[in-house]
């Protein structure tokens, strides 16, 4: 469950933050970069920013008999 709120929370940040770059401000693509690179980094280190704010919130990591936590 905690992949899919990852997905959405990055997914809504890259297209507002495009289209906030598109018609507000080029800056804002900055932060799409910022997203991109700690997607890009999250798959080699395994260690993902956002999923430590959800665990904050309260959302737990999925669990079951194939998952690898």
């Amino acid at each position: 469950m905690i992949n899919r709120y990852i997905r959405a929370i990055a997914g809504i940040f890259i297209v507002i933050s495009v289209l906030l770059g598109m018609y507000v401000n080029q800056n804002w693509l900055w932060f799409t970069i910022f997203v991109g690179a700690n997607l890009l980094q999250s798959s080699f280190t395994k260690w993902c920013l956002m999923e430590d704010i959800l665990h904050k919130f309260g959302i737990k990591k999925e669990g079951g008999c194939c998952s690898e936590d």
